[in-house]
């Protein structure tokens, strides 16, 4: 098996951020989504990420306050997850509750060092 990259990226976290019972059962699906995961044997790790950040930039090393994007474009989380290929990490994917909220999932082979 290889490890995968799934980056998360918008949904309708603005919506869900104001009701508390929408972020609970969101929450919840996220929860047996990775649960299923792991049982399967899976998921290896990820985490949300919060929202600040900074960005370092060229030569001169800038630093900026961010990421900026658009909501849809922001990248809210990760996993890595092991999978046969890059075909049945893209199918274990679907099942990936922000898809559901209008958000993405981008799946990336990980290359050994």
């Amino acid at each position: 098996m290889d490890d995968f990259l799934y980056l998360f990226r918008g949904g309708n976290v603005d919506e869900l951020f104001a009701n508390a019972d929408l972020m609970q059962a969101h929450m919840q699906k996220w929860k047996r989504w990775m649960e299923n995961l792991a049982a399967q044997g899976h998921l290896e790790s990820g985490r949300p990420l919060a929202q600040e950040g900074k960005v370092l930039r060229g030569p001169e090393q800038i630093v900026t306050d961010g990421p900026f994007a658009e909501g849809k474009e922001v990248v809210a989380g990760y996993l890595i997850i092991r999978a046969d290929d890059l075909s049945q990490a893209e199918k274990i994917a679907r099942g990936c509750p922000i898809l559901a909220d209008g958000g993405s999932v981008e799946v990336r082979p990980i290359n050994p060092m």
